[in-house]
């Protein structure tokens, strides 16, 4: 499994802020390429502010199953409401902050 930075309180990648059943996925970070569990975690210990994946690098994967360790492409991600290689379902809530990691895609 990848190496996960912050503040992370299980091997499944949940940490002090988020902890739920669901909440098993990790976000390389764009600005520096690094795991963390999530944007506060990032915000409290990594020492330089977050930047978003832009829209044309949402290919590179870039989200790790704290399940199975299988990484997922931003868009993989983006559209999947669970992992692909093992089934663990992911919290639907993360959409609701999802523009704290990605830059949205443009309307048509």
């Amino acid at each position: 499994m990848r190496r996960v930075l912050g503040r992370p309180v299980d091997e499944q990648t949940r940490c002090v802020h988020y902890r739920t059943p669901l909440d098993v996925i990790a976000i390389k970070f764009w600005c520096c390429r690094a795991y963390y569990p999530c944007h506060l975690c990032h915000e409290e210990t990594a020492g330089h502010p977050a930047a978003q994946w832009p829209v044309e690098e949402q290919d590179t994967e870039a989200v790790l199953c704290g399940v199975c360790g299988h990484e997922l492409s931003v868009r993989e991600y983006l559209a999947a409401d669970g992992c692909p290689r093992c089934a663990a379902r992911f919290n639907p809530g993360c959409a609701l902050h999802a523009d704290l990691y990605f830059e949205p895609a443009p309307r048509d």
